[in-house]
């Protein structure tokens, strides 16, 4: 009998950066900046509403679009934005974002498709649109001379073809921390219309946007409600990463879609938690608030830490991340720096080149997660002090 094996497209999919950063942070007793979850609870009454749910005989099947209060409280929440969604036919509930991120691109893209995908990408979207069998188009961020970065929209126009059948969009930005301009994403939305493409847009991070800075869903803009498949999730929001409760928010059609995937996923998961989500998207938004302070100080306190520590730091306006250039410390590949920094200062973090398909236009840049306690930056700060 012919030995099984993987088949060719998911190959480069047999580990992660992430797991083998965390073992090495294991074995030398790193602090881990390199992982982006936070090491705080959530909220005490969506806790409290989770037990209540454990201990109250809600741990069977929830129906397959999920739990119709949770959608409900989606399409609540959703109207912040200005947004109307049916709960009972335009939303689904998944296991996490990242669920709804495959099952998106497997519903909606097949075999001869490209899917323009924006590098430096979180590492799950390479092996999402693998999965589908289509084939993926990368486009940079590119750098100002301030260090700020910004969507290439010149490369944007160029990456669409005949082909061309999705535009896959994560802002606030993991992993650099960049939140998309109204100009950008008015770009984008244009090139999406003219060229009939659907927009998947991860918008995890939309409540964890710094200094002013505003999150704007692309299916706001004129001409993409009806093209836009618009993904966010508990995690990052409420301190629940572990929980993996997800959503889409679409058109009916682009709805069943995606559960048409999904339902032969997971078929359905988290049927207790999901009265907690939809307890804390009505009653906790000003716990996030909180938290999104928080976050902008400890983003600061480490970016400061970083800058002393000799590395040329880079603006992060959203999400759990700040980037950093290893250069002026004398190396010139952070990802030999990385696999190293844990034996070398007991600190781990992520270089940014393995979430591209361009290694050496990223080199230099190394992610380092702030959603920690103060004191676990403080005691990363004061190892990384060694590299001077």
């Amino acid at each position: 009998m012919r030995e099984p094996a993987l088949v060719p497209r998911l190959r480069p999919f047999t580990s992660t950066v992430f797991a083998e950063m965390t073992a090495l942070a294991v074995r030398h007793d790193a602090v881990n900046l390199g992982q982006g979850f936070p090491d705080t609870d959530g909220p005490a009454g969506m806790l409290e509403t989770a037990k209540n749910s454990l201990f109250g005989g809600d741990n069977q099947y929830p129906p397959g679009p999920g739990r119709p209060e949770l959608r409900a409280a989606i399409s609540r929440h959703r109207q912040r934005y200005g947004a109307s969604y049916d709960p009972d036919t335009e939303i689904l509930v998944t296991a996490g974002a990242t669920e709804a991120i495959a099952a998106s691109l497997i519903a909606l893209t097949e075999a001869g498709d490209e899917v323009i995908v924006v590098e430096p990408y979180y590492d799950s979207y390479a092996a999402a649109v693998a999965m589908a069998g289509a084939q993926r188009r990368v486009i940079g961020l590119v750098e100002t001379d301030s260090g700020q970065l910004e969507l290439d929209l010149d490369a944007l126009r160029e990456a669409i073809t005949p082909k061309t059948r999705a535009v896959l969009l994560n802002s606030p930005h993991n992993p650099t921390g960049t939140v998309f301009s109204r100009a950008q994403l008015a770009e984008v939305a244009r090139l999406c219309v003219e060229h009939d493409l659907i927009a998947v847009t991860d918008e995890v991070y939309e409540h964890l946007v710094f200094d002013g800075a505003e999150h704007l869903p692309l299916a706001s803009f004129p001409g993409m409600r009806e093209r836009t498949v618009a993904i966010s999730s508990a995690g990052k929001t409420f301190n629940c990463t572990g929980w993996k409760i997800g959503w889409v928010c679409s058109t009916p059609h682009l709805v069943a879609a995606v559960k048409a995937a999904k339902q032969f996923i997971t078929f359905v998961s988290g049927g207790p938690l999901q009265p907690a989500v939809a307890y804390a998207l009505d009653n906790e938004l000003e716990w996030v608030e909180n938290l999104r302070v928080s976050l902008q100080e400890k983003r600061d306190r480490l970016s400061a830490g970083l800058a002393d520590a000799g590395f040329a730091v880079r603006p992060s306006a959203g999400t759990y991340f700040v980037t950093a250039d290893v250069r002026p410390l004398g190396f010139a590949d952070a990802a030999e720096l990385a696999w190293t920094l844990p034996e070398r200062a007991g600190v781990a973090a992520v270089p940014v080149k393995v979430f591209t398909d361009h290694p050496d236009e990223w080199k230099h840049l190394l992610r380092f997660a702030f959603c920690k306690r103060n004191e676990v930056i403080d005691e990363a700060v004061e190892r990384l002090r060694k590299l001077v």
